[in-house]
């Protein structure tokens, strides 16, 4: 079968280190009922606002056509940290034949007033918001996997190894975990301390105000490498060996990481592979990719 999903988010992350900045447009508030409508099965709901402080926090969310509770399968757009959208998630709707609920989020974009640690915030609450409202989404709160490329990548990862000692749970649903238990990094940088090419540098530059290759306290801050331990979820980490934007110690520097605290992670490095995981000869094969990630979300979602 033709996996959609991971062809689109490559064809996305080609643009992901572009300076312009998208603008995103909006709808208005969907306020969440105590139980699942079944009208709903098999539909989207767009534009959900999942916290209350940006109009940026906003969701799309892709429904099964029967079952539930469902796991949660949650997309997080790339862009460096500035630009694209949530819509880019829909190619990833195919997941509701394996019975799982997809959510792709929007979050707060790096402008002149906006830095980090926004975006890590959102996604927090975003995790919170869907724990809180399990009832209204079918879904099942405890089985929730997440996946993001290039800055996506960098938040999910994030995401999975930060815990409530980041400080990061500043707003709605306190009551709630942000915990996840799946990550799918793919061209994610992880160690914004380390030396990295100038289409990324400056990227970085913007969305954490400083330039990457330092020891400065908002980049070991914003490094998910700064905050593994052992009870971690598991990882799958996918970067390509031809990335011009991502070193592949990035990945690597995540891996070990894990790996030394015993946390379960795979690195998949394409040979040949771009930003994107593609190129010449790459290996493995996108489809070859695709049936990776399906397979690890059917693993860590408890998915026969």
């Amino acid at each position: 079968m033709k996996r959609p999903g991971i062809l689109l988010i490559l064809m996305f992350l080609l643009t992901a280190c572009s300076p312009s900045v998208i603008a995103s447009e909006v709808a208005s508030k969907a306020t969440p009922t105590p139980t699942f409508a079944a009208t709903r099965l098999g539909s989207a709901e767009r534009d959900i606002s999942y916290c209350t402080l940006d109009a940026m926090q906003k969701m799309d969310v892709y429904y099964p056509s029967s079952g539930g509770p469902w796991p949660v399968f949650l997309y997080v757009h790339g862009g460096s940290w500035r630009e694209l959208d949530k819509a880019e998630g829909e190619g990833w709707r195919y997941l509701n034949d394996s019975g799982i609920l997809v959510v792709s989020l929007n979050y707060r974009l790096a402008a002149t007033n906006v830095k980090f640690p926004a975006m890590i915030e959102d996604l927090k609450c975003a995790v919170r918001h869907l724990r809180a409202n399990a009832s209204y989404y079918n879904l099942d709160p405890n089985h929730i996997a997440v996946l993001g490329a290039s800055a996506g990548g960098h938040l999910v990862a994030l995401l999975g190894v930060a815990d409530e000692a980041a400080g990061w749970e500043t707003s709605e649903y306190p009551d709630q975990s942000s915990r996840v238990q799946g990550v799918v990094d793919i061209s994610g940088p992880t160690d914004l301390t380390l030396e990295m090419p100038n289409g990324i540098a400056m990227a970085i530059y913007y969305a954490f105000t400083k330039l990457p290759g330092t020891d400065a306290e908002v980049l070991v801050a914003a490094s998910p490498v700064t905050y593994v331990t052992p009870d971690d979820p598991p990882f799958l980490i996918l970067q390509g060996d031809k990335d011009p934007y991502i070193p592949v110690n990035q990945a690597e520097a995540l891996h070990t990481r894990l790996t030394e605290a015993g946390v379960s992670s795979t690195l998949v490095v394409v040979k040949n592979g771009d930003h994107g995981l593609q190129g010449a000869d790459a290996s493995p094969t996108q489809e070859e990719i695709s049936e990776i990630i399906l397979e690890f979300l059917k693993e860590v979602l408890l998915i026969p």
